[in-house]
């Protein structure tokens, strides 16, 4: 009777850890969540060169970055940017400036057309 009943603990045990993993959130590949926005143009062990174009009003889906240098090449304007927790934050740019980011993930939205490259630092 002991024996069946730590069987069953058990299995109930990994039955539950298996879910908490699943439905722990992942970082979102870029590329894979907005093919139609994020190219790749240059990838290796240390950097991943990407280079992004979105139309006015577009909602980039949620996805996630490590560290990088965001360089904004045409479309001056605001982009709200909205973390997994529902927080958001309005960031004001212009084609010409270079700005870091630390490692996050978030959705986007900007009011304007926008070029951008992003050169994501790898570990």
């Amino acid at each position: 009777m002991k024996n069946s009943r730590r069987i069953v603990l058990g299995v109930f045990c990994i039955t539950l850890a298996a879910c908490l993993v699943a439905a722990t959130p992942r970082p979102q590949d870029p590329t894979k969540v907005a093919p139609s926005n994020f190219k790749v143009l240059l990838e290796n062990d240390r950097v991943r060169v990407l280079d992004f174009h979105g139309k006015a009003g577009e909602k980039v889906p949620m996805h996630s970055h490590p560290a990088y240098v965001s360089y904004l090449i045409s479309g001056s304007g605001k982009t709200t940017f909205t973390s997994p927790d529902g927080k958001t934050t309005e960031q004001e740019a212009r084609a010409g400036k270079a700005l870091w980011h630390e490692a996050e993930t978030h959705s986007s939205e900007s009011t304007v057309a926008v070029h951008a490259l992003l050169i994501e630092l790898k570990k």
